[in-house]
């Protein structure tokens, strides 16, 4: 059974919700706020939707924003017969005005509006405390919109049940056919009511099963492991001791017990530490087979004179599959690899689904894969987010240290030092990483964080005075961030006294760095990773 069966017959034991991407960047966030309820949801393009309703998986339907007008000519469109399968569905901005345009009612070109709404707006209804899809949201509450078209008048059996100031039509309600229609996005938290608006969607109209939790989780993937890998397979993974990886070498090797072979690969882009963490960890506490292979010269001969961000990841990628090739070579039934592989990772790197989301980096497990691979992927967490996979962890027994680590990519510091990789800037960028990081965690400020580590940058020096002599050396970059899924985030600001003392321990203690400066961009614009 190929890898993406698996997940068909893990999504098989839960009615879910469809989400049907118009092209949004919210999109992804749309699916984590439904499972965040306990019910499974899954994206897919229109051109999927048709096929993907046909298989009675789903219990309702969530037509997404998009940035393109019902009018342009290659705007997306779905099939209409979607429809006439009579599931509950939510059109929220595009999705409402696809759908009110299809069913006859009219939409209002940008052009022609009265006016464009960007950002929050109040939202009123005078709906009754007990309509399906404004139980318990107040008279008034605040929506953030995003829009330039709008619904100027409803379809045939559509009622109006709520409206900004420049929106007549903020919301709208079909009884017979449990249809709503949203302008506002209720996914983003700048919908302070939003949560309770989707989750009246799918208890309320949809009537769904809050069955998707840890539990189901493990158990259905134990389930579609043993189907795919069969009762003879092995498996090679690669355990870099972070929660992705730990969490999938848990449920292979529940699934398959020693027939599981993980490879740890010192590449020489590690943390203070990495390497013998994770020997303790997985090799004599969990009992699982654990090689340890020092692959630091080939990895760092791959990446010499390479600057361009993009070709580092596939260069590393190409790297690990190689090695993982070797070690395979000593199982005889190891003709699958294993990988902690997860939902953001493929939406950053493919364009998720083949919709329009745009390409923002390639993750090395994703698109640093050769195509001559002749293993079969295993990706248990393929399908999960961040925050799902914690959870997983944790029911699991996974130890806090794992679980709540936070997270290194997996090309290493190879992607916090901006320009080119030796062997001399691995080590002053891991000195400056573990300061920074042992001094955040010893103060305590780390458990509201989501990620907190340095970046080298390129050879842009600074002038500074070291010893009343005059310096030319690199600048190193602090980033600290708050987030609960990484596909959004926001900067943090640490205390004084800590920052202080960061600062003069990196200057005093790293050879050929003279500056010390943070980072104080979100996400978006800029990413969580400089590379």
């Amino acid at each position: 059974m190929a890898a993406h069966d698996v997940l068909e017959q893990m999504r098989s034991a839960h009615r879910g919700v469809l989400i049907v991407d118009f092209g949004t960047q919210y999109c992804q966030l749309i699916a984590r706020r439904i499972r965040e309820l306990s019910v499974f949801s899954e994206i897919c393009t229109p051109e999927q939707a048709l096929k993907a309703l046909g298989s009675g998986r789903y219990g309702a339907l969530i037509l997404s924003g998009g940035p393109r007008s019902v009018y342009e000519r290659d705007a997306p469109r779905l099939d209409p017969s979607v429809l006439d399968y009579g599931l509950p569905m939510l059109g929220i901005c595009y999705g409402m005005q696809w759908t009110a345009h299809t069913l006859g009612g009219e939409v209002v070109a940008a052009h022609d509006a009265a006016g464009r709404e960007y950002g929050n707006a109040t939202f009123s209804h005078d709906a009754g405390a007990d309509h399906p899809l404004l139980k318990n949201v107040p008279a008034t509450s605040q929506v953030w919109m995003s829009h330039g078209d709008e619904v100027r008048a409803l379809p045939a059996g559509f009622e109006k049940v709520g409206q900004t100031q420049s929106c007549a039509f903020a919301a709208a309600w079909n009884p017979d056919r449990r249809i709503a229609l949203l302008q506002f996005h209720p996914e983003v938290t700048h919908s302070i009511y939003g949560d309770k608006v989707l989750q009246n969607f799918v208890f309320g109209v949809a009537g769904l099963t809050a069955d998707w939790n840890s539990g189901s989780i493990e158990d259905d993937t134990i389930a579609a492991l043993r189907e795919q890998i069969g009762a003879d397979g092995e498996v090679v993974l690669g355990l870099s001791g972070g929660v992705d990886s730990s969490v999938a070498a848990m449920l292979i090797h529940k699934a398959i017990g020693d027939r599981l072979h993980c490879v740890f690969v010192d590449n020489g882009l590690l943390r203070h530490g990495e390497r013998e963490g994770v020997e303790a960890l997985f090799g004599r506490n969990f009992h699982m087979n654990l090689e340890v292979v020092d692959a630091s010269e080939q990895f760092l001969a791959d990446l010499a004179g390479v600057s361009d961000p993009e070709t580092k990841r596939k260069r590393i990628g190409h790297r690990f599959v190689e090695v993982f090739r070797e070690a395979a070579k000593k199982h005889r039934r190891a003709h699958f690899l294993g990988q902690g592989t997860l939902y953001p990772d493929v939406i950053e790197s493919v364009a998720a689904h083949g919709g329009a989301t745009s390409t923002i980096k390639s993750h090395h497990n994703v698109g640093g894969l050769p195509e001559d691979l002749d293993m079969e992927l295993v990706e248990p967490l393929r399908t999960l987010f961040k925050d799902e996979v914690r959870a997983l962890g944790r029911s699991m027994g996974l130890p806090p240290e794992v679980i709540d680590r936070q997270p290194f990519p997996g090309p290493g510091l190879a992607v916090r030092i901006v320009g080119d990789i030796t062997k001399e800037r691995c080590d002053a960028l891991r000195k400056a990483d573990h300061i920074f990081t042992s001094e955040v965690e010893a103060a305590g400020a780390h458990t509201s964080l989501w990620q907190y580590f340095a970046v080298l940058l390129p050879t842009v020096h600074s002038v500074g005075v070291m010893g009343d002599a005059r310096t030319y050396e690199n600048p190193v970059v602090l980033r600290v961030v708050e987030s609960n899924d990484a596909m959004t985030a926001d900067w943090s600001y640490l205390p004084e006294g800590l920052l202080r003392r960061v600062s003069n321990r990196i200057i005093n203690e790293c050879a050929g760095i003279n500056r010390v400066t943070l980072d104080i961009t979100s996400k978006p614009p800029g990413t969580i990773e400089w590379e």
